[in-house]
């Protein structure tokens, strides 16, 4: 696996398969978060990838954990070889644990930080994204700040969840405490801008980070949404009968 980064190409496809599994399930999710880590990177193609538990998206904090649905984001060397993931040891597995699943295909748009290290998403140009996108966090917070961090939180996911154009959020972490995210997907750019630099909660959040150095890591990526394959409603998106959600994307060329 070799890890995107400046001078390496943006990839072209990453994909963020989430599923959902029963509660009686629990103990075999357990299992292949512990086995699959290591064998999701050794897939061929795979340029990077990262087995995630999440949370419901109430409040993004050590409680919000929802132990019935799962997620793989994955960075591909080209969309032929993630047509081999649903064939492969992981993919069958994950399918089998599932009560339902879906797949979100995305082209990065933006990406700053590091994640364990590296840039995975490259050093995209930017550009105009037609239609939904989604909105990628992820921090490794300094234990001597978590509390402060913790305490910040709140507010500003309560003012996500009222947040014009949001279509779905969760929270995403590799642990249950110390490493954090969280996916947003929304109708388009816009909505996306106006919340995160023109909500007060969120900009003064901003605005604290670097001052309250919560993070001994992070990166923050954005991505078009190309297509959405499966169950939507497995992201919380359209769960509430919206009718602009009754399709799914598929950018345009």
């Amino acid at each position: 696996m070799s890890p995107a980064g400046r001078g390496e190409p943006v990839p072209d496809l990453v994909t963020l398969h989430v599923w959902r599994t029963a509660r009686g399930g629990l103990p075999r999710a357990l299992v292949r978060m512990a086995r699959d880590p290591r064998r999701l990177r050794a897939l061929p193609g795979v340029r990077f990838a990262k087995l995630l538990g999440t949370g419901t998206g109430t409040g993004f904090g050590p409680g919000d954990a929802d132990l019935t649905r799962w997620a793989a984001l994955t960075v591909w060397d080209s969309p032929a070889a993630a047509a081999g993931f649903d064939g492969s040891p992981v993919g069958r597995a994950w399918a089998r644990l599932a009560r339902a699943a879906v797949r979100v295909d995305l082209r990065p748009l933006t990406s700053r930080g590091e994640w364990s290290g590296c840039r995975p998403f490259g050093d995209p140009p930017g550009g105009p994204a037609d239609g939904p996108v989604l909105a990628l966090t992820r921090a490794r917070l300094r234990p001597a700040r978590a509390v402060t961090f913790w305490r910040a939180v709140p507010p500003v996911a309560a003012a996500l969840r009222a947040a014009p154009g949001l279509l779905a959020r969760f929270g995403v972490g590799e642990a249950p405490l110390g490493w954090q995210g969280t996916v947003s997907v929304w109708r388009d750019p816009a909505d996306l801008v106006a919340f995160a630099y023109r909500h007060p909660e969120h900009r003064d959040a901003i605005i604290r980070t670097p001052t309250e150095g919560w993070y001994a890591e992070e990166l923050f990526a954005r991505f078009a949404v190309r297509d959405v394959v499966g169950d939507r409603t497995v992201l919380g998106w359209g769960a509430d009968g919206d009718p602009g959600t009754a399709e799914g994307p598929r950018e345009r060329a």
